[in-house]
């Protein structure tokens, strides 16, 4: 008995646009799986569970056939589930790369703060009679055109200052220091900031450290426990 030649075209096997980025035993696995289906379906194996033998075929040739159909099920299965792999590795290595970029400069940043808090309380300590004075102003002027390029400095980068006041208090972005009772002042809005908060590319660097106003119990207040 012979088997009529199978002339149906040939099928391509897709696999998604990144995957050869991808390297390693996985990626390797993936593509191996790939190469060997389309072999399969080149070499005129059924594709899908609709194929059946030939009327006239013996049980033994039937059971064979349907044996290499579930194989090949099985694996264009695992096929398909590994390309999704491969394909969800290689999205969260582009966004690991991104994130990486935007945050190299975490660390650095941090330590900055500090520079930019002193340049503040530099400020902040000179009397309001002073500054006027013709000796002190240009020592004045040079502190604040200092700050002024610092902060520009951390604009460009991505960080950015947190200064609530006024606002609703946000968890995430606010550290509550103290409460107290305001007339007019709906609870949990910022009356007071302490010090100023940065965040870099929206991630928190430092939580700005508030005062809130106090309610009179009939609305809930969020709090972020103070550091010792």
């Amino acid at each position: 008995m012979t088997m009529t030649e199978n002339t149906e075209p040939k099928q391509d096997i897709e696999i998604p646009d990144g995957l050869s980025e991808v390297s390693g035993p996985a990626a390797f696995k993936a593509r191996q799986a790939a190469e060997a289906a389309a072999a399969a379906v080149e070499a005129g194996a059924p594709t899908d569970s609709a194929a059946t033998p030939p009327a006239d075929a013996g049980p033994a040739l039937i059971e064979k056939v349907q044996t290499l159909e579930a194989a090949l099920a099985q694996s264009n299965d695992h096929l398909l589930r590994t390309i999704a792999d491969m394909d969800n590795l290689r999205k969260r290595s582009v966004r690991e790369r991104e994130d990486a970029g935007k945050f190299a400069i975490t660390g650095f940043a941090k330590d900055l703060l500090d520079v930019a808090d002193n340049f503040r309380r530099a400020l902040e300590a000179i009397p309001a009679e002073l500054k006027g004075d013709e000796k002190i102003k240009p020592l004045v002027e040079g502190i604040e055109a200092t700050e002024r390029t610092l902060l520009k400095s951390f604009e460009m980068n991505g960080i950015k200052k947190v200064n609530p006041i006024d606002e609703a208090f946000n968890p995430n972005l606010h550290e509550v220091l103290f409460e107290s009772p305001v007339p007019g002042k709906a609870a949990g809005t910022i009356i007071q900031v302490i010090e100023v908060g940065y965040v870099l590319n929206d991630r928190l660097l430092r939580a700005a450290k508030v005062g809130i106003a106090k309610g009179d119990g009939a609305a809930p207040v969020h709090h972020i426990d103070t550091q010792a």
